[in-house]
């Protein structure tokens, strides 16, 4: 299984179905890879075409295969809503390294609920980097170097 790091650029959205009924939504998306979780910024007022053009990364480490979304909308008055969620399996990053901007379907409750346009790269942690161990008096740090 790679190592290194995930770059994922979060392009926009269009046709999400619209959670607020008398105003347009505010979508943001929460990114999530095994442990880790970010979010983006929220596109206020933005409503079912939101545009975000934002880059985020996260590191790889055995066993990471997929990277999850879940598009919400922000409410002031009450609970952020769910849009719609999606799950794109890393397999094919990894063989090919990069992936252009795609549009993947968001589904909430296994129905479409429009599409979100998403770049990924991925940059395997040189081989020559290597895990050592030092010792400080009893204890030991782990860290990678060249």
């Amino acid at each position: 299984m790679p190592q290194g790091t995930l770059e994922v650029s979060l392009v926009g959205a269009k046709g999400l179905e619209n959670t607020d009924y008398l105003a347009n939504m505010d979508p943001y998306v929460i990114f999530t890879c095994r442990t880790q979780e970010q979010k983006s910024s929220v596109a206020t007022g933005k409503g079912s075409n939101p545009k975000w053009n934002e880059n985020f990364v996260f590191n790889i480490s055995e066993g990471v295969n997929e990277l999850r979304l879940k598009i919400m909308d922000s409410d002031s008055m009450s609970a952020d809503d769910l849009v719609g969620e999606v799950t794109i399996s890393l397999d094919a990053l990894f063989r090919e390294g990069s992936i252009p901007p795609t549009s993947y379907n968001v589904v909430k409750d296994n129905h479409y609920s429009g599409e979100i346009r998403i770049g990924l790269t991925f940059k395997q942690r040189d081989h020559r980097e290597r895990c050592i161990e030092e010792d400080f008096g009893g204890w030991k740090e782990s860290g990678y170097r060249d």
